[in-house]
């Protein structure tokens, strides 16, 4: 088991489609003690995401659920100082929190621009500096970032200008905490996933749209949240115990650079 008895918090994983949740899933049958964090996680949610793995793992996971508005600092701060009361430390943290909304650079209003922004890369900034705290005092930690092939061709698929720009921020900020922190054993690496099947597409991708993207892609398909999770155990693991700074690019060969 690559991550047994590790503490792993992994924020964005209310849904079972989406990408925390694969990773929880993983990560829990690698032998890892999860907190998932969310800004929708309630009892019930938790409750079905511990029978849902339990399900597929055959065993009962230790899982941990917790409420949190990343967007504010305060409550990413008390977020951390709870996983550490009831665990006693964390190991690592994967962040796949984000929001997407598919806009034209000039229908783009203060207001949307300002809830991209503040989620997908304040969001991030947020929690990894209130985890970076207890990192720095241990001198160990991974921080796994998802970020997306927007930030690396300028959009084009999903998200407007406003999405691409916050995920570029997430490539920045997850390459300066490497920088930064990789003198005290701490490694920060970003994942660039592209077209994933999960709830974010319901709302921004028709299905001609869909098809035509599917068909551009080498690998012929959309990838799944189990294809990104599969990296971000890699990256929390000790088989990537020499990569830090790294964009991992998971994309079926969609953006080839």
């Amino acid at each position: 088991m690559l991550l047994q008895g590790q503490v792993c918090i992994i924020v964005g994983a209310s849904s079972l489609r989406g990408i925390g949740y694969a990773t929880a899933e993983l990560f829990a049958q690698n032998g890892a003690r999860l907190v998932l964090v969310d800004l929708a996680m309630d009892d019930r949610i938790i409750s079905d995401i511990v029978a849902s793995i339990a399900n597929k793992t055959g065993s009962d996971p230790i899982v941990a659920g917790l409420k949190c508005d990343i967007t504010n600092p305060a409550d990413c701060e008390r977020v951390v100082a709870e996983v550490v009361a009831r665990f006693g430390t964390i190991d690592c943290l994967v962040n796949c929190a984000g929001i997407v909304l598919a806009q034209s650079m000039l229908s783009i209003v203060e207001a949307d621009y300002d809830r991209i922004l503040d989620v997908n890369l304040k969001g991030t900034f947020n929690i990894c500096k209130s985890v970076l705290t207890v990192f720095a005092a241990r001198k160990a930690g991974v921080i796994v970032n998802l970020a997306s092939v927007a930030a690396q061709r300028g959009g084009g698929l999903v998200g407007g200008a406003h999405y691409a720009a916050s995920k570029g921020g997430v490539v920045s900020l997850t390459k300066t905490i490497a920088r930064e922190f990789g003198p005290q054993g701490i490694r920060a690496n970003v994942i660039c996933p592209s077209m994933v099947e999960t709830a974010m597409l319901d709302d921004n991708l028709s299905r001609d749209k869909f098809d035509e993207i599917v068909a551009g892609i080498p690998l012929r398909r959309p990838g799944k949240p189990s294809d990104i999770a599969g990296v971000c155990l890699f990256l929390a693991s000790q088989l990537s115990t020499y990569v830090t700074g790294a964009t991992i690019d998971v994309n079926g060969g969609s953006h080839i650079h």
